[in-house]
């Protein structure tokens, strides 16, 4: 697929952003993007991951991602990258709110404050960040979407030693709601994919052992993000789960 081809696809043309865009879900969706036609914004701390998920991009014809290595923590690239973008594409029609970290587990009063603050950084905080930089651009789209992973605890009954990261995610959800409902009468469309029980790393790391012969993979998960952001989606507020 030439560069002349990024038109054809359910997103032809669109400009997308992914957080979390290295591995497990996040590269799943950049690549889907991709062979849909998005000009794909790939976003992670990890070079090597990020380069990875652009070679195999690249492999399908395809002309390539824009790579933003950058840590989510920090708040002020996360602010910085709002002007980078208006700058170089004027515009942004998905952003993909992805990236996380699971913090490990242990009851809510033993977690240490330098884990916690940074789980809530990654997770709540960053996303905030990213929707508050891109704004601007996602208004400029002719049919702004947003997607945000939640989640697991944070959407359910509340699980032993998950608090840190349950409320992070729970968070995340009330905030897209809010910003849902605050852009009922715009052409943005805010919404929430809970992915459930996933065959991904962070899953690996929660739950070492555990037989995912099972479980969904992150390639079977990506087409639920495909359908809230293409322009024919109508869809606001809601949370899409794999049925």
């Amino acid at each position: 697929m030439g560069d002349g081809k990024l038109s054809q696809g359910k997103l032809g043309g669109r400009i997308a952003l992914i957080t979390g865009a290295s591995r497990g879900i996040g590269a799943a969706v950049a690549k889907l993007f991709a062979a849909e036609g998005a000009q794909v914004v790939l976003v992670s701390r990890s070079v090597g991951g990020l380069e990875e998920v652009d070679d195999a991009i690249r492999a399908t014809g395809h002309p390539g991602a824009t790579l933003l290595p950058l840590d989510l923590a920090d708040g002020a690239k996360i602010d910085q990258l709002g002007y980078a973008l208006a700058e170089r594409f004027g515009r942004l029609d998905v952003l993909v709110l992805n990236a996380g970290m699971l913090g490990g587990f242990s009851p809510v009063g033993h977690q240490t404050p330098k884990i916690f603050e940074k789980l809530m950084a990654v997770n709540f905080a960053a996303p905030w960040r990213l929707i508050r930089a891109c704004d601007p651009l996602l208004r400029a789209s002719d049919a702004g979407r947003i997607i945000a992973t939640i989640g697991g605890p944070g959407t359910a009954t509340p699980e032993h030693f998950t608090g840190p990261y349950a409320a992070s995610k729970a968070a995340l959800l009330s905030l897209m709601q809010t910003y849902a409902v605050e852009n009922a009468k715009t052409k943005l469309r805010v919404n929430c994919v809970d992915p459930s029980t996933v065959a991904t790393r962070l899953r690996a790391e929660g739950f070492p052992g555990e037989d995912a012969s099972g479980f969904t993979t992150p390639d079977g998960i990506a087409p639920l993000y495909l359908d809230l952001a293409t322009v024919e989606c109508e869809r606001n507020g809601t949370v899409l789960r794999l049925q």
